[in-house]
């Protein structure tokens, strides 16, 4: 069994279907990750009552409203980890004059990452080679300046989050407003994001109780439906 965005083309499923069965798999079965998300996370899918689930993973980030073992309507955007890194290396680069690398910006994104600003400002040291001189060099970089990176990229997952919602037909937007948006995703431990959805949407927002895992988790537990 195998997670897939939500909305992916049929020329795409049978790529992945494809190469799994290369890989040695006998039969190959595909589910939506915000599916399997909200299966990790806990949340009933069976029900008839709404439930709206946002996976923020690495590539894209997933909205989907659920209700009765199915997806009702869905977003699907490429922005989520992998963009916020890259927000931080080009923002590094113009503004502190030092390329950095992938895993540098990961780093950075794990310590300083925040959707609104942090109680005490943060900082960090980071080493790489100046642009001008081409010498070592050792810069700071604080949480205001990574929020300042990243919030272009932040604001466009809140709005992906508004405009499903506004979609969400009335019943289950009332069921939502009662039981309110979960978080999943390595994404969602991005300090501030549930205040800023919440403050956003007029919603709840928490974060699964093992957002990392929780599309992995839903994914195995779906073989037992």
């Amino acid at each position: 069994i195998v997670g897939v965005p939500s909305g992916i083309t049929e020329v795409e499923e049978r790529a992945v279907e494809e190469t799994i069965i290369r890989a040695g798999a006998k039969e190959v079965y595909l589910i939506e990750e915000p599916m399997a998300a909200a299966i990790g996370a806990g949340i009933e899918i069976e029900q008839p009552s709404g439930n709206i689930i946002v996976d923020i993973g690495g590539g894209t980030t997933e909205v989907a409203v659920i209700s009765l073992g199915g997806i009702v309507l869905s977003n699907s955007i490429r922005i989520a980890g992998d963009e916020l890194n890259e927000d931080i290396i080009n923002y590094v680069k113009r503004e502190l004059n030092l390329p950095i690398g992938e895993t540098t910006a990961e780093n950075i994104k794990k310590e300083l990452g925040c959707a609104l600003p942090l109680m005490s400002q943060m900082s960090m040291k980071i080493k790489g080679r100046d642009l001008a001189t081409g010498l070592p060099a050792t810069e700071i970089i604080t949480s205001g300046q990574v929020e300042e990176a990243i919030k272009d990229s932040i604001a466009q997952i809140v709005e992906v989050v508004k405009l499903t919602l506004e979609k969400t037909p009335p019943e289950l937007a009332a069921d939502i407003a009662d039981r309110g948006i979960v978080l999943t995703g390595g994404g969602s431990l991005l300090y501030g994001l549930e205040e800023l959805i919440e403050s956003k949407t007029g919603i709840t927002t928490m974060t699964a109780e093992d957002p990392m895992t929780a599309v992995a988790i839903g994914t195995g537990k779906y073989v037992e439906f």
